[in-house]
């Protein structure tokens, strides 16, 4: 499991339509907080899951009266705009053309996020989501910039 997050000052996706009309409707939006991209890979399972869920809900990207990174989401009362993204397990190492075998399957990749919104929401923290497979544009400020990789897969220790 990987994910690619970055801390925002606001953020929204839109789902692209499927016909002509051209009008992109607004599936979630977030003032400060994280928008997170998150992408599942073959040997996934509810514990990853767990694991990043937690890891997201607790790191202490926030500043405080010091001007530390030293807040977590809850204690400055910021927001998550989780989109699914199969891309990050884009390999580019050879030709033009990334492979994207390493990406779970939609029909394994669905449970796990549907179960990482789960705990996500059942920690009262405001959760805003894309939709699964959809084309969605994403517009977001990066505030600081602050941007982090997180990976977690079977059999990697915490």
């Amino acid at each position: 499991m990987r994910i690619l997050l970055q801390r925002v000052s606001r953020a929204e996706v839109r789902i692209r339509p499927d016909d002509t009309s051209g009008v992109a409707r607004v599936a979630g939006r977030v003032g400060p907080g994280y928008v997170v991209f998150v992408g599942f890979t073959h040997s996934d399972t509810r514990s990853e899951v767990r694991w990043m869920a937690e890891k997201l809900i607790g790191l202490r990207l926030f500043v405080d009266e010091d001007d530390r990174l030293n807040r977590d989401l809850k204690q400055s009362g910021g927001a998550l705009l989780i989109i699914s993204q199969f891309t990050l397990y884009a390999d580019a190492r050879k030709g033009r053309r990334p492979s994207f075998t390493k990406a779970s399957p939609s029909s394994t990749a669905i449970p796990l996020y549907e179960h990482f919104l789960f705990i996500l929401r059942s920690s009262d923290i405001d959760v805003q989501t894309g939709e699964f497979g959809a084309m969605m544009e994403v517009e977001l400020v990066n505030d600081g910039p602050v941007t982090l990789w997180i990976e977690r897969e079977f059999g990697q220790q915490p």
